[in-house]
């Protein structure tokens, strides 16, 4: 692909777009450590968009603005990065790299409309990386490669570019080459493989343009020849390949417009080799994100719907249409207070303007349904903590809005006078537990505020308050996540303490046993008067409770047997050894006695309950664990591994099947006790190279071992 001019914008913003045809959306994706914040940095310099590139190192890039980004030197949270080339707005969305940040990405794929997937020429590829480029084919999201880290010591260009073509397919080439320097070892310039030209950045930006030397002429011909009949195989002239075969030497331009065709539709992905430290490709890769990426008017727009769920038509990318837009993030600034980062869709968004913001679908993570009319205040281009104002934001744009009072991640911004409902994106479900107990009662309500806020803007994050264990969790996606959640609270003010996550038990007995309840007091006045007989049996696992009245004679009256049952129900919800309710269970009230003076309401529900704890001496309690049911999907070659863990965890697998949505991938479905889960998000992703992922659900309960039971009571027992 042809280079052109390098046009730098004016430093510290970029200006609104007025047609969606000059907005290119573009999600930067890759392992952790692969250069992706490193490149935005030097994309926005080699713009002109910042006076000077930043340093993750030195925490002063603009992607990695969060203060947990800071302290962990590594992205933590979506960003948006925009940037001015030759008249085209590229909006770059910066995702972390570390699996634990899934939401984050997966918010960044939802406002992009192709992807730069960034490999280190020297650290290799992780499997989540190729998954992810597999979940783009999927949906025939338009890619590109960009080889970056060239100037490390084991940069590798042409190794790194067999292992994209061997994971990521045949189509994956370079449009250039490394051209290496006088030194033999850094990399001075690219040779160009369609126009067989040489740009050499030995002075910086922009590349002095000239012909190959001798030496370079071999290479140049061998892999151009490669590039050439791949781009001729997507074009849509079928004639092309015939003339190519035949000798034509086929125009230049000719190739360059079928090659930004093949891009844009998603079905060839080019090479560009760069190096941020010293500019060489990034005018290249410039030339990839503004000339073949498509614009958002080529992209296909999410289904929308009313918010009662009634159908409506398919959106289009029109400024004129109608108000339909996605908050893809929300942040609390301290100063700023909410600020969200909105896709737009259709229509144009304006300061002013009264919008309807929707949420639904989300009240199992603690995002509530809501629905709110509130005005758009000021409307910025965001350059990662920085917010420019603009007059608007149109169709296919990105830009952030601040103080709405109800905006969370996730939720759809429309047209006051007919709301809509976009269909959400996937969110995977955060699978470790974290209990988190403040240190002070003042604590306590800070800690509450800023659950809030982060809860608003994580839709990763879910908050749980355990009634049983009466522990405040949160589920979070990993220990990364989880560190950067306490370090978020910890920020603002909230003195806490982690402890470890208890296991909602429960109790029963296994044997027959009879019970005797005897409450007799004398005080003077009235006193109490109550006794009662039962007849305790297990039953089957999920049967519940049941209570039967045996009584005959009238010993217990028949006013006070609801009484009996009251006590006996309460003392079932205390547990009897361990504290924990107690569930299978059918209690028959077979005999008792009153006093026409002293016996009531509350002395039948206490002798209920000494009943129960009574026949709990000789039913032979035990205690009961959860067991979930997990769905474990694993690269073939981890199989073993997995199920072998999982007989240590004390599971039963259930059977094994090729995964029906990812070929190579193997899906393990099995029972494991919940108490042998709890850190089971971090160990899986240990086992399996970070490649394992799992779903669970609670199926039943079912007896503890002795040993584990006996241990349970000493350090349970009130």
């Amino acid at each position: 692909m042809a280079q052109k001019s390098h046009e730098k914008g004016p430093t510290g913003g970029v200006p609104a777009m007025t047609e969606p045809d000059r907005v290119r959306n573009v999600v930067l994706v890759g392992h952790s450590g692969a250069g992706k914040t490193t490149l935005v940095e030097a994309l926005l310099a080699a713009t002109g968009t910042i006076g000077r590139a930043g340093s993750v190192v030195d925490g002063t890039t603009v992607s990695d603005h969060d203060p947990a980004a800071v302290r962990q030197q590594r992205s933590v949270s979506l960003s948006c990065a925009p940037l001015l080339h030759n008249g085209i707005k590229v909006n770059l969305l910066d995702t972390p790299g570390y699996a634990d940040f899934v939401g984050e990405l997966r918010a960044g794929l939802r406002a992009a409309d192709a992807a730069i997937f960034v490999v280190s020429a020297d650290g290799g590829m992780d499997a989540a990386t190729v998954a992810l480029w597999e979940e783009c084919a999927a949906v025939d999201m338009p890619r590109a490669v960009a080889v970056a880290r060239l100037d490390q010591p084991r940069a590798d260009f042409d190794e790194a570019v067999a292992l994209c073509q061997r994971l990521f397919g045949d189509n994956v080439m370079p449009l250039y080459l490394p051209m290496l320097g006088d030194d033999g070892v850094s990399t001075a310039g690219l040779l160009g493989l369609i126009t067989r030209r040489v740009f050499d950045y030995t002075e910086g930006l922009p590349a002095d343009v000239r012909d190959p030397d001798p030496q370079h002429q071999p290479a140049i011909a061998e892999s151009r020849n490669e590039l050439i009949e791949g781009i001729i195989a997507e074009s849509e002239d079928e004639t092309l390949m015939d003339r190519y075969l035949g000798g034509e030497e086929i125009d230049t331009e000719v190739l360059i417009e079928d090659l930004e065709k093949a891009v844009a539709r998603g079905h060839f992905y080019p090479v560009v080799p760069v190096c941020a430290a010293t500019g060489v490709g990034l005018d290249a890769l410039l030339e990839v994100l503004t000339a073949a990426f498509p614009s958002p008017l080529e992209h296909e727009l999410p289904a929308v719907t009313g918010v009662d769920g009634s159908p409506r038509p398919p959106l289009t990318c029109d400024p004129d249409g109608p108000l339909v837009a996605e908050v893809v993030k929300t942040t609390v600034d301290r100063h700023v207070g909410r600020v969200s980062l909105v896709r737009v869709f259709s229509g144009t968004l304006r300061p002013d303007l009264t919008m309807h913001v929707s949420g639904h679908g989300m009240a199992e993570r603690g995002h509530p349904d809501h629905d709110a009319d509130e005005r758009v205040g000021h409307i910025y281009t965001p350059l990662g903590a920085t917010l420019r104002e603009v007059p608007f934001c149109v169709a296919g744009d990105l830009c952030a809005i601040t103080k709405s009072g109800s905006a969370e991640t996730g939720d759809t911004i429309s047209a006051k006078d007919d709301p809509l409902l976009i269909a959400p994106w996937e969110m995977p479900e955060p699978l470790l537990p974290v209990a988190i107990v403040a240190r002070s009662r003042a604590d306590e309500d800070a800690l509450a505020r800023n659950l809030a806020r982060l809860v608003a803007g994580d839709p990763t994050l879910r908050l749980e308050r355990n009634p049983e264990t009466h522990q405040l969790v949160l589920w979070c996606m990993g220990e990364a996540h989880a560190d950067v959640v306490l370090d978020r609270l910890r920020a603002g003010g909230v003195e806490l303490d982690t402890e470890p996550v208890k296991v909602s038990l429960r109790e029963t007995l296994t044997v027959p046993a009879k019970g005797h309840g005897r409450h007799v007091k004398q005080s003077g006045g009235h006193g109490q008067y109550a006794v009662c007989d039962i007849e305790v049996e297990p039953l089957p696992r999920g049967a519940g409770f049941e209570f039967v009245d045996r009584v005959v004679g009238g010993a217990v009256p028949h006013n006070y047997i609801p009484s009996v049952e009251k006590g006996v129900r309460t003392q079932l919800e205390r547990g009897l050894v361990a504290g924990h309710p107690v569930v299978d269970l059918r209690v028959t009230l077979v005999d008792g006695k009153a006093h026409s003076v002293d016996s009531s309401d509350a002395a039948f529900q206490t002798a209920g309950a000494l009943a129960l704890r009574d026949a709990a001496e000789r039913g032979q309690p035990a205690l009961l664990e959860p067991i979930d049911e997990v769905r474990i999907r694993v690269p073939d070659g981890s199989v073993g591994t997995v199920m072998g863990d999982l007989s240590s965890r004390r599971g039963r697998v259930l059977g094994t099947e090729p995964d029906p949505e990812v070929e190579g991938r193997t899906l393990i479905r099995a029972e494991v006790p919940a108490t042998e889960l709890l850190r089971y998000a971090v160990e899986l992703r240990s086992l399996t190279a970070g490649t394992g992922t799992f779903r669970r659900h609670f199926v039943r309960h079912d007896p503890m071992p002795t040993h584990l039971a006996d241990q349970t009571r000493k350090e349970q027992t009130p």
